[in-house]
C-alpha cells in the first residue's frame, strides 16, 4: 500500500523512536492507522531500504507489545523462561480480556457476566448458554535449534498468525434432552439430566440432575452442538484449535507446562502468576468410582462460578445420600472455564489421526491431520485437513510436540519423561491391525491421577465410540 505523507512521517518517526529507544505505543494514530500496522505495509520510492530498516524493527516491536514464553527442549524442567515485554506479562491483556458471557443461539453476547462472582446470575439457558469470550490475538511460534518460543500480540506484528475470537463452554457439555442441543448451563431439571440420563439416580448421591453428559460418539457431540442453530457450523463440540489457545495461554500465564503444579494465588515478586491448578479431579481409583456411579460424571456444573472470571481451586466434598463421607476432590477453574482438565475426558473435533500398523502391512506412521474449518469436519477421512506432524506410537510421559509453526500440542516423543518432567502430561495410543482413523481425547478421567493435564492426550478411540467417563464441552466460532 502506498503510504500517505503523514504515514510516512509516522514511519520515520518509528524509526527514530526505535533507533532511540523510544515506546512506539507512544506515538499517535496518523490518518486513522495505528502505527504498529505500518510495519506489514510499507511500499514507497524507498520500498526495500524502508522494509529493512522497518524488518530490523521487529525484535524491539515484539519487546514493546508481545509477550510469551522460551523453552530449552534439552532441560527437564517444566518451568519456561518468560520473554518479551515484562510489564505485559504483569498486566496479561489478552488473558484479561477473557471473560464469561451469555450466548444466545445466534451467536450474540447477551449479558457479559459480573468478573468477580457469576452466582446471582441466570445459568439455566433461558437466557443463553454461559460460556467464556477468548479474545481475537496474534500468536508465533518459533524453533531455534534447541530453543521453542510461544509469543503473544494484541497486535498484527509480522510473522504472526491471527487467532480468531472464540466462545468455550465455562462447564463441561450438559444436554437439552427436548431438542438434543449440546448445552453449558447450570440447571437441574430434568431436561438437562446429565451422566446417561439415569432418572432412578434423582434423589440420590448418584444424580445425574445438573452433571455433564457423557456416554456420546464425538460423532454426535458434533450433532448436538449443530442442532443449536439449525444450518450453522459455528456452534460445535470442544474442537482442537479451541484446547490449543487455551494450553498456550495457561504455559505462557504461568510460565510452566506443568498444568498439574500446586496451586498458588500469591504473584512473584516480579508481579508473575506462579504454580498450576493443582492435582484437579483426577485422585479417584477406578474402582471406587465404578462402584459409585458406573464412572460417570459427579462434579455438578458451575460448582465453581463464585470465582467469576478467575482462576482457582474448590474442594468438593462426595456424600452419601446417608450423609457418610465418600473422598474430597480439588476442582480447578482456569480464568471461568471448569475443569480444563480431569473430572472426564473431552471428545475434540477438527483432528483425525491416521494410525497405520507397523511393516510390512503398514507404513508404520501416525499421521496428525488438523482443520479450522469446521464446514469440512469429518469422522471418515482427512478431506480438507492438513498433515502436520507424526504422532508417538508408544504410550508414556510426552518429552517433545510437534510444535511447528502452529504450536501443535500433540505428541512427538513419549518415552524419557515424567509427571513433573518436560510436558509432564501423559500420552495414550495403541497400534491396530489395519489402518484406522481416530479421534482424539484429552485432559484425562478422575481416575488418571498425575498423569492428567491440559495435554494428556489419547488416540485409542474411534470417532464413533462413547463410553461413561468422556464428554465434551460446547464452542461457538464466529463466522467472519
Amino acid at each position: 500500500m502506498a503510504l500517505t505523507s503523514a504515514q510516512e512521517a509516522v514511519v520515520i518517526q518509528m524509526l527514530a523512536a526505535f533507533e532511540g529507544g523510544k515506546r512506539i505505543q507512544d506515538l499517535p494514530e496518523v490518518d486513522g492507522t495505528n502505527p504498529f500496522n505500518l510495519v506489514t505495509h510499507v511500499i514507497d520510492k524507498d520500498g526495500e531500504s524502508k522494509k529493512a530498516a522497518l524488518a530490523s524493527m521487529l525484535p524491539y516491536l515484539e519487546s514493546q507489545c508481545a509477550y510469551g514464553i522460551e523453552r530449552d527442549k534439552t532441560v527437564s524442567s517444566p518451568a519456561c523462561t518468560r520473554i518479551g515485554n515484562a510489564d505485559l506479562h504483569r498486566s496479561l491483556p489478552i488473558h484479561n480480556r477473557m471473560k464469561g458471557c451469555l450466548l444466545n443461539d445466534d451467536g450474540e453476547v447477551v449479558e457479559y457476566l459480573p468478573p468477580e462472582s457469576w452466582l446471582g446470575s441466570t445459568r439455566d439457558g433461558s437466557r443463553g448458554q454461559v460460556m467464556v469470550e477468548i479474545p481475537d490475538h496474534y500468536r508465533k511460534f518459533e524453533t531455534s535449534g534447541n530453543k521453542q518460543r510461544v509469543k503473544i500480540s494484541e497486535h498484527p506484528l509480522p510473522g504472526y498468525h491471527h487467532v480468531p475470537k472464540m466462545y468455550i463452554s465455562a462447564y463441561e457439555a450438559a444436554l437439552q434432552r427436548t431438542g438434543n442441543k449440546l448445552s453449558s448451563v447450570v440447571n437441574d431439571s430434568a431436561d438437562f439430566r446429565g451422566c446417561g440420563n439415569q432418572s432412578a439416580w434423582d434423589g440420590t448421591c448418584r444424580s445425574a440432575l445438573g452433571r455433564p453428559v457423557t456416554g456420546i460418539s464425538r460423532t454426535n457431540f458434533r450433532a448436538y452442538a449443530r442442532n443449536r442453530k439449525a444450518g450453522s457450523t459455528e456452534w460445535n463440540c470442544m474442537t482442537y484449535e479451541a484446547q490449543k489457545t487455551l494450553y498456550w495461554l495457561f504455559v505462557i500465564e504461568y510460565a510452566t507446562l506443568n498444568s498439574q503444579a500446586a496451586y498458588n494465588p500469591q504473584l512473584t515478586s516480579e508481579g508473575y502468576r506462579q504454580g498450576g491448578l493443582g492435582d484437579g479431579v483426577t485422585t479417584w481409583d477406578w474402582n471406587s468410582w465404578s462402584i459409585f456411579n458406573g464412572n460417570y460424571p459427579f462434579i455438578p456444573c458451575g460448582y465453581t462460578d463464585h470465582h467469576g472470571n478467575k482462576s482457582g481451586i474448590v474442594d468438593y466434598y462426595l456424600y452419601t445420600e446417608n450423609g457418610d463421607y465418600i473422598d474430597t476432590f480439588t476442582v480447578p477453574r482456569y480464568r471461568g472455564i471448569e475443569n480444563p482438565f480431569g473430572h472426564i475426558w473431552k471428545w475434540t473435533d477438527g483432528i483425525n489421526i491416521r494410525i497405520s500398523p507397523n511393516a510390512p502391512t503398514g507404513d508404520g506412521l501416525s499421521k496428525v491431520f488438523v482443520c479450522d474449518d469446521p464446514e469440512k469436519f469429518t469422522d471418515s477421512n482427512y478431506n480438507g485437513y492438513s498433515h502436520v506432524g507424526n504422532e508417538a506410537r508408544n504410550e508414556g510421559y510426552v518429552k517433545e510436540i510437534i510444535f511447528g509453526e502452529y504450536g501443535e500440542i500433540m505428541p512427538s516423543v513419549s518415552s524419557g519423561a515424567g509427571s513433573t518432567t518436560y510436558f509432564c502430561d501423559y500420552h495414550y495410543t495403541n497400534i491396530p491391525s489395519a489402518e484406522t482413523l481416530r479421534g482424539v481425547l484429552f485432559g484425562g478421567a478422575a481416575n488418571n491421577g498425575a498423569i492428567a493435564g491440559f495435554a494428556y492426550a489419547s488416540t485409542d478411540s474411534a470417532p464413533s465410540n462413547a463410553y461413561a467417563h468422556v464428554g465434551s464441552r460446547l464452542c461457538f466460532f464466529p463466522k467472519a
